[in-house]
């Protein structure tokens, strides 16, 4: 609500500048909400999913999402059902569920409501996400609202679709056919594009969760590094200001489907990137790095604060001007000429990309523990402060908190996935290999060689993993026991990332490769090929 506050003042400021007299300026936020849902019976057998609501193990099955199938397929049944009486839940309490279909992945899935004032959509995205749980269970289903519940197939995230409006109605965010005579558009667009430069690290800092972690970098979530895509027309418009040149506005072309069956119609001349953090998708920003377990408290936050403060500043530089019409006009060229380097419009997933951001000196937080300390620097701590949104005090609380929050995650993850191969994937290969041992046995004893035969060559692969999956195993616990007693909180979430997190990956690759050779039969959870279509069989 503070930062709210904040961004009405320095928006009516700047909108005084142009004539525009408002009651008040709100910022509006639509939040998809994507999720996963699996079969309850299924969930219960998992001890990964029941502890930590992702899967720790699990080798992909023969089909993922390559063929787009479930996409653009048809929402079965069971899942629609769900959708029905999620909905018809929501709209009793007054929360605005629109938009639900399927997405990328097998099983997921996403919710989009109609935009609403940011607190009104801050609580209304809790309820949403309370009622997901509770509706499934309903139906025979869980819902995981887990950054990324499944490896190798795309993880959830929660589109923060974020716009400044007038409470007459006007969007401020809308550039109008030719954006670029829309003065009052581009001083806020230009104010935006600085916040984003000069507050980067913030802006990775509330996305930064372990579960957030695993998600950013790929399958349509974008990179860690910060960066803003505008698309074709918005970065021609900047440029020729920076230039001082004239710029005409692309027209839209008109599109020819067929001769004359289909009317010809005009073609979209906005763009998408579904590679980049922070996107202008028309008439407002997406910011797409959120994770779907979050609130989109923090990212609102940090996004009202970041731009009144950039407002204000450009607000003081014009009102101190004798000619303002000049003044504005320099205020965005300089602003655009010393913060472009945040614009990238290109991949966001390319080797390219990495080497061009470390060029413009563009920060690559790749981790939680790398990213929080950001917000301690005393640029950001002033920020905060001098907006009256968070003191120093409770700033070092926050990052405390989120400190202990990542240390506990990868505690427990640790632990249910020591547990799970121990109890679970371990004794099932060991039993597995024992009775291949026995059929063996059985062709020996019958004169008939098994060397190079299926049993053999699986039994002596099976015991070959097995033993360096016990090895790997012990060595997470090992670790464990040192991580857990450093008594500096950055320090152990440090250590939890790069040791105990590298530890699971390194037995995960060996526990995957183990289960592709197990009988389904003697495994006591369900595969990745259960759980995934198995609701949407």
């Amino acid at each position: 609500m503070r930062s709210i506050h904040e961004i009405d003042l320095a928006s009516r400021k700047a909108l005084k500048l142009f004539g525009i007299n408002t009651a008040s300026v709100v910022c509006t936020v639509g939040p998809e909400q994507e999720y996963f849902l699996v079969d309850k019976e299924m969930f219960e057998t998992r001890r990964d999913l029941r502890f930590t609501g992702r899967t720790l193990i699990g080798a992909m099955p023969p089909k993922g999402q390559e063929m787009d199938d479930h996409y653009f397929g048809i929402i079965k049944p069971r899942v629609k059902a769900f959708m029905e009486d999620l909905d018809n839940e929501l709209w009793k309490l007054g929360v605005l569920a629109k938009t639900e279909h399927n997405e990328v992945a097998p099983a997921q899935h996403e919710l989009a409501p109609i935009y609403t004032i940011t607190n009104v959509a801050t609580d209304h995205n809790q309820i949403t996400m309370e009622f997901m749980k509770r509706v499934a269970l309903k139906h025979g289903l869980v819902c995981l609202l887990h950054e990324k519940p499944f490896d190798g197939i795309n993880g959830s995230g929660k589109h923060n679709n974020w716009s400044l409006a007038t409470v007459e109605g006007k969007n401020i965010l809308e550039p109008g056919r030719d954006p670029f005579k829309n003065t009052c558009f581009l001083f806020f667009l230009a104010a935006i594009i600085q916040a984003v430069d000069e507050y980067q690290d913030l802006l990775r800092v509330v996305v930064a969760t372990a579960g957030n972690d695993h998600r950013l970098g790929a399958n349509e979530a974008p990179p860690a590094i910060i960066s803003m895509f505008l698309g074709t027309e918005l970065t021609n418009v900047l440029e020729a200001i920076e230039n001082d040149k004239d710029y005409t506005s692309a027209q839209n072309k008109m599109m020819k489907i067929s001769g004359n069956v289909i009317p010809d119609f005009q073609q979209d001349n906005t763009d998408r990137n579904r590679t980049s953090p922070f996107a202008f998708t028309g008439n407002k920003f997406e910011f797409r790095a959120v994770g779907s377990a979050q609130s989109i408290a923090g990212p609102n936050i940090v996004l009202n604060v970041a731009v009144a403060e950039v407002l204000d500043e450009f607000v003081e530089k014009v009102s101190n001007a004798k000619d303002k019409k000049a003044a504005i006009h320099k205020v965005i060229k300089d602003a655009v000429a010393a913060h472009k380097r945040i614009v990238f419009n290109g991949d966001g997933y390319t080797d390219a990309w990495l080497k061009e951001a470390k060029k413009r000196g563009l920060l690559n937080l790749k981790s939680t523990p790398e990213a929080l300390p950001y917000w301690l620097t005393k640029k950001n701590l002033d920020l905060f402060s001098k907006h009256n949104i968070y003191t120093e005090k409770e700033s070092r609380s926050r990052i405390e908190i989120h400190f202990d929050e990542y240390c506990k995650t990868i505690n427990i993850e640790a632990k249910a996935m020591m547990e799970m191969l121990t109890k679970d994937l371990l004794p099932a290969a060991s039993i597995y290999a024992g009775d291949l041992a026995k059929v063996v046995a059985e062709k020996k004893a019958a004169g008939v060689s098994a060397a190079g035969s299926f049993e053999a060559e699986t039994l002596a692969k099976i015991s070959s993993l097995s033993a360096d999956l016990y090895k790997k195993n012990e060595a997470i616990k090992k670790d464990l026991a040192t991580t857990v007693k450093i008594a500096d909180l950055p320090k152990r979430a440090v250590a939890f990332h790069k040791n105990i997190v590298a530890d699971m990956a390194a037995a995960r690759k060996v526990a995957d490769e183990l289960e592709s050779l197990l009988d389904d039969n003697y495994l006591p959870y369900p595969t990745y090929g259960k759980l995934l279509f198995g609701v949407n069989a």
